[in-house]
């Protein structure tokens, strides 16, 4: 199998020495592993080449052009955040040889590595992601919560435009624009129509209005300020492993999590998903809530995850076309 041309430009291999293998598998994706030489200035040959590795996704059509430019700016905004955390991703865009193809190239990621891991915990680097204020990335600090680019959760792709408060985000890039999506699928439906403007309207506001969430006192208090969420970190989206990057600062077995969706939004958002699908254990709990205590107020936190875990059961429910039940879950 060859690598595409537009591959080997975007990451200056050598076409004689590149090649492509399967590896890996994805419920999206066809993945690969690209190996080969580049020039580079740091050699560890004699003829100033380098030796590199890369995992390379591949997908067809705008739904694959769209994911693939947000997990590259998701990946890229969590290596930023916190070091050896997650492969770095390296080029994105429409392959030469395939019509309608796009493909992503990351760091290589040597996964389930046995031993000892000699890096930080998992939630350790969770807990240094989410206490970065990233007020000063948005492009206009009066609206700072959303992403530079729309994701994708599973294949539904989400609005990130920015927005003012972290309520009138989560009430309208998230529940209102999975109603939306399911009414352009489906067609319209009252019942479900009103449940999610119930819960954007009432609820949402009821927890998450800035003059209402705070963060805890033992972090100083005040309003909630957006930090880089992983975005659909449930637990087979992270393990121990090793990042294989010329420029990588870690040798060894670390905590590392990928297949992001990000958003600079609410620490707290993140543990709708991880506590939908479970699999992070009361001893990760322990050690991350130490480090970043639950905000104020504490008597609600479990509704506020309650909340959050709403929407992650959304994305599943509107895959499968189903209109009443989600309208079940709303109520």
């Amino acid at each position: 199998m060859r690598v595409d041309q537009a591959i080997i430009r975007a990451l200056g291999l050598d076409p004689a020495t590149a090649t492509i293998d399967s590896h890996g598998g994805s419920g999206f994706a066809s993945t690969y592993k690209v190996t080969g030489e580049r020039q580079g200035t740091k050699s560890t040959s004699s003829d100033g080449t380098i030796r590199v590795q890369y995992f390379i996704k591949t997908g067809s059509g705008t739904g694959a052009e769209t994911m693939f430019r947000g997990e590259f700016a998701s990946l890229n905004a969590i290596a930023d955040a916190v070091a050896d955390f997650c492969p770095r991703a390296h080029a994105h865009g429409a392959l030469q040889d395939q019509e309608n193809k796009f493909y992503l190239a990351t760091d290589f990621l040597e996964l389930g590595r046995g031993g000892t891991p000699s890096g930080r915990s998992l939630a350790a680097k969770l807990a240094e992601m989410h206490t970065r204020d990233m007020t000063a990335a948005a492009p206009d600090p009066e609206k700072p919560f959303g992403f530079p680019v729309a994701t994708c959760c599973g294949e539904t792709e989400q609005d990130n435009s920015w927005k003012a408060s972290w309520a009138e985000f989560y009430a309208d890039n998230r529940l209102r624009h999975i109603l939306a999506a399911c009414i352009k699928a489906n067609g319209q439906d009252r019942q479900l129509s009103d449940a999610v403007e119930r819960t954007a309207s009432k609820v949402v506001p009821r927890l998450l209005g800035d003059n209402h969430l705070r963060h805890s006192q033992k972090r100083g208090g005040g309003p909630v300020r957006p930090v880089v969420v992983h975005g659909d970190l449930w637990s087979g989206n992270h393990g121990l492993g090793r990042i294989v990057s010329a420029t990588a600062t870690s040798t060894e077995t670390e905590a590392v999590v990928y297949d992001p969706s990000s958003v600079h939004g609410h620490a707290e958002y993140e543990l709708g998903i991880m506590h939908m699908f479970g699999g992070f254990s009361s001893s990760f709990y322990r050690e991350y809530t130490a480090l970043v205590p639950k905000d104020e107020p504490v008597v609600e936190w479990d509704d506020r995850v309650a909340l959050y875990e709403l929407y992650a059961y959304s994305v599943e429910i509107q895959g499968h076309q189903d209109n009443m039940l989600l309208t079940a879950v709303f109520r």
